[in-house]
């Protein structure tokens, strides 16, 4: 489409000099002032220093004198980049530290730390006079050192306006049950300030991988990996081979506990792209966003660092489509647990046009699939109940699986000495307030089957298999939403969604005069390279018909002169590395199967044999003689059976599904009824 000859007009050039004076206007005011070290950004004149802003977190923090615990009669301000950490030393708190919130103006920090009983539903807010300085994009983990700790490091920092901002490169300890935080001070190098980074406890190790650092000048992706012993207090930075594979540095990603150490997925970053199209006489270079797919072991040693290495696996099946970034799963019992993400049509910084969801998937670490997770109403039995003598199986697989935990833990009070009165009063008295605590939450909150709108950077936990929802946030034009709200849904039952907290908590939005300035330059950017396009489309030569048809011509007879190219033969294909895994019925897990309608109890109870003398032979084939009890053994049989069963639970679901669908209920094995009798008469 042709465009419209038209020159530059008085008062275009009138527009052109004012855009010139203003520019030059800012660049004075923004030069004013140097940025702090540590920092990465210009500091605005009219913004707060960022080194006062945390003097003054400092001096506050100062005031607080022993550590105190205070019931909220509300829970905590809204907020987004804040963690939600299971607690390794109570299966019923969950931890909430630090986030900010933005306004399109301001950003406010935080650095409190709130406490959420998952039984009762109550927050309590704990103060400390040694708490880390107010951040978001920090990472904590959870480990049983010294009967419960978490470990936090990195996250980042900015003055109100935003113009400066600060990394974070500090490490701290909580221990759960005195809540007090302790910064640990390490002799050695220690790893870069960072946010976006990633952490996971294995035994006596911390392990750290990647994240970004924000400068002025660009945004640096980190590739770099740590460990810290938590016995010895020390950094050791696990240098690689050239040789070795290893992934490419990223931020947001998963990383999740596993056997052999830790298992990465996905994650985000950007790369410089250079156009091809010139602008100005000068070629346009922009950032391109990287959505990665890739999954990664990370093979730990704890004896000999030495020997840890990264190792590629193929890309997970059923992986969610499209694919999203804004995620971190939720360790669940040797799966992922994932929920919400966004996806980027247009992956450039010129503009983004970005579709969120509210999809629920769980991640198979063993099997390297992905299930989708569906709510679903109970299912409706189609017996009756007075014929079965009882609630049916479900039921009662239900009430002996708590009557094994039940032994369990009697075991491990009677080694600690108690005696069985004292136990069974202990019990009794725990029962019942747990029933009140359960039966006051039930009422004060219902189950939808409707899933929580669509999100991104939602903080997920998983404790005592529940998994639960905190915040996350939505874009709507240029505007970023901070949802205040919290869910939990029952990861066993999946019978729906249950509200703990949703306020109406509305940030009013305001639009910043550096956006508004950077709108109006972008507009006369735009105008000029339009008028400038036209010029030279005006002093471009034209060209006649007859010369265009002699050129046309002399560019046929050229192909008809060139020879034809031989085809090569085609090599056999190959597998990708990002290749879906294919499933390989030869290579099935050996372990014991669950069954459809099977509960834990009764998976353990039919195959605790097989578990234990898979123990004892991984304990002999590794050179570990040291003996354990039949309790001992008993009970790690017990918990690799629950990972098994849990590893499995969709693909079960599935099938039962199936089966109710065809009319068919549980399917009894006879070979399981031993005292049952045999023979054609006995099962009429």
């Amino acid at each position: 489409m042709a465009k419209k000859d038209k020159k530059k007009t008085p008062d275009k050039k009138a527009r052109v000099a004012e855009k010139a004076a203003r520019k030059s206007a800012q660049k004075e005011k923004k030069v004013n002032k140097k940025a702090p070290a540590g920092g990465g950004g210009i500091v605005d004149a009219d913004d707060q220093d960022i080194d006062a802003v945390l003097e003054e977190y400092a001096r506050r923090q100062a005031q607080f004198h022993k550590v105190t615990e205070t019931l909220l009669d509300s829970p905590p301000p809204v907020r987004s980049g804040a963690t939600l950490t299971p607690s390794p030393a109570n299966s019923n708190e969950l931890f909430l530290f630090a986030g900010e919130t933005f306004n399109g103006s301001l950003a406010t920090f935080f650095n409190d730390l709130n406490i959420f009983n998952t039984l009762s539903h109550t927050w309590r807010s704990v103060t400390s006079p040694n708490s880390p300085l107010p951040r978001s994009g920090h990472y904590i983990c959870a480990s049983p050192h010294s009967g419960g700790t978490l470990w936090l490091f990195g996250g980042e920092f900015s003055s109100p306006k935003q113009n400066t901002f600060y990394h974070y490169n500090d490490f701290w300890s909580f221990e759960c049950k005195s809540r007090e935080w302790t910064r640990v001070e390490v002799k050695g190098k220690a790893p870069p300030a960072r946010s976006g980074h990633r952490m996971v406890s294995w035994k006596g190790l911390v392990v750290l991988w990647g994240g970004f650092q924000d400068t002025s000048a660009s945004t640096k992706y980190l590739g770099d990996l740590w460990v810290f012993n938590v016995v010895n207090y020390t950094w050791t930075q696990i240098v690689l081979p050239a040789h070795a594979q290893r992934p490419d540095a990223r931020s947001s990603f998963s990383l999740l506990p596993h056997e052999q150490g830790a298992v990465l997925f996905g994650g985000y970053s950007k790369t410089k792209v250079t156009n091809a199209q010139k602008k100005g006489g000068k070629m346009a270079v922009s950032e391109m966003g990287n959505v990665h797919e890739d999954s990664w072991l990370l093979k730990l040693d704890q004896e000999d660092l030495s020997k840890i290495r990264w190792e590629r696996r193929k890309k997970p099946g059923n992986a969610p489509n499209p694919k999203r970034v804004g995620v971190t799963m939720a360790a669940h019992k040797g799966r992922g647990i994932m929920f919400g993400g966004v996806h980027d049509k247009a992956e450039t910084d010129e503009g983004l046009d970005s579709l969120f969801f509210n999809e629920f998937f769980a991640w198979s670490v063993e099997r390297n699939r992905f299930f989708p997770l569906m709510l679903r109403k109970p299912r409706q039995q189609k017996r009756v109940v007075e014929q079965r003598g009882g609630g049916g199986r479900r039921d009662r697989g239900r009430e002996n699986e708590e009557e094994l935990l039940r032994n369990l833990a009697r075991l491990e009070a009677e080694q600690a000495g108690k005696s069985a009165e004292e136990i069974q009063e202990e019990e009794d008295r725990k029962n019942a307030e747990e029933e009140r605590e359960k039966l006051a939450a039930l009422q004060q909150s219902e189950l939808s089957l409707t899933l929580p709108s669509p999100r991104m950077h939602t903080a997920l936990a998983v404790q005592d298999d529940v998994l639960y929802i905190y915040g996350g946030t939505f874009e709507k034009d240029d505007r970023e939403i901070c949802f205040d709200e919290m869910y939990a849904i029952d990861l066993g039952k999946l019978d729906g969604v249950r509200t703990i907290f949703s306020r109406q908590t509305e940030i009013e939005w305001v639009d910043s005069e550096s956006e508004d300035e950077d709108d109006e330059d972008y507009e006369d950017d735009s105008e000029e390279e339009e008028e400038e396009e036209v010029e030279e489309e005006v002093k471009r030569p034209k060209i006649n018909e007859e010369e265009l048809e002699a050129r046309r011509a002399e560019k046929a007879k050229r192909k008809a002169k060139a020879a034809p190219i031989p085809e090569t033969p085609k090599e056999p294909a190959t597998v990708a590395e990002d290749q879906e895994e294919p499933e390989d019925p030869a290579t099935e897990d050996p372990t014991p199967h669950p069954r459809p309608f099977e509960s834990l109890r009764e998976f353990f109870a039919r195959t605790s044999n097989e578990w234990q003398q898979l123990l004892i032979e991984q304990s002999e084939a590794g050179g570990r003689n040291a003996m354990k009890t039949v309790k001992e053994l008993r009970k790690d049989a017990f918990a690799t059976a629950e990972e098994k069963w849990w590893a499995c639970r969709e693909e079960i679901r599935a099938l039962e599904d199936e089966q109710e669908e065809a009319g068919i209920g549980e399917v009894v094995n006879l070979e399981d009824k031993a005292g049952a009798g045999g023979g054609v008469g006995r099962r009429r």
